[in-house]
């Protein structure tokens, strides 16, 4: 499965906005950026489905322009106009190649969804790589209305529960080779990983633990 971020070069505040090109194309969180169409219509003729994370405008800024121009589905878990299939915690979703488990997620956003993977997490803005409070795991902030750190501490963990463990398989040719479970992230901000995501999540709910202001102001 191939991944792309197509707000990468946005010059205006926005998420990420991974299109995921595969078995099915899937536009995970649609961003703020204009242009973000014609940056998905360079890699893509034709658009399956969006699927949020959550309805922040960052996230969603520029959701109206890809449903005109790509009349997808839309799947996400709280209410909107447009969509065309709701998601509840559990539910499977193809986004590419692989098969995701949504793992509801509130703490950031009251309808806040993680995908999870064999292998990859899209995780939104529950829990991130690096986002320059925090390198190496981090998490979504928790101090503005509406908003709960102890609802997001909540949500990590259950994130943590929800992670394959990775398993010793044998290959074809009886060669012992060992599977690490989900290695790569793509987070709603900063930057993707590909490593060990356990261990960076772990390192998110240490520091989410401590109840400190994740920003100086806050």
């Amino acid at each position: 499965m191939q991944v792309h971020n197509v707000t990468a070069d946005a010059a205006t505040f926005t998420c990420n906005a991974y299109l995921a090109v595969g078995d099915r194309t899937v536009l995970v969180d649609a961003g703020s950026m204009p242009g973000v169409v014609d940056a998905i219509r360079n890699r893509v003729e034709d658009l399956d489905a969006v699927v949020l994370t959550h309805q922040h405008r960052d996230h969603v800024g520029q959701l109206d322009s890809v449903l005109d121009a790509f009349d997808p589905e839309l799947l996400c878990y709280d209410d909107h106009p447009r969509r065309t299939r709701a998601l509840a915690d559990g539910d499977e979703v193809q986004i590419g190649d692989e098969t995701f488990e949504a793992v509801y997620s509130p703490g950031h956003a009251d309808d806040h969804l993680a995908f999870v993977s064999e292998s990859t997490i899209f995780s939104g803005d529950v829990v991130v790589y690096s986002d320059g409070a925090f390198d190496d795991g981090s998490f979504g902030r928790t101090d503005m209305a509406g908003q709960s750190r102890e609802r997001e501490i909540e949500s990590i963990r259950e994130i943590l529960d929800r992670l394959p463990e990775g398993v010793a398989e044998r290959s074809s040719a009886a060669r012992e080779t060992e599977s690490h479970g989900v290695e790569r992230m793509y987070a709603g901000h900063g930057d993707e990983f590909q490593g060990d995501v356990r261990e960076v999540i772990e390192r998110a709910l240490e520091r989410a633990e401590r109840r400190e202001p994740k920003y100086p102001e806050e």
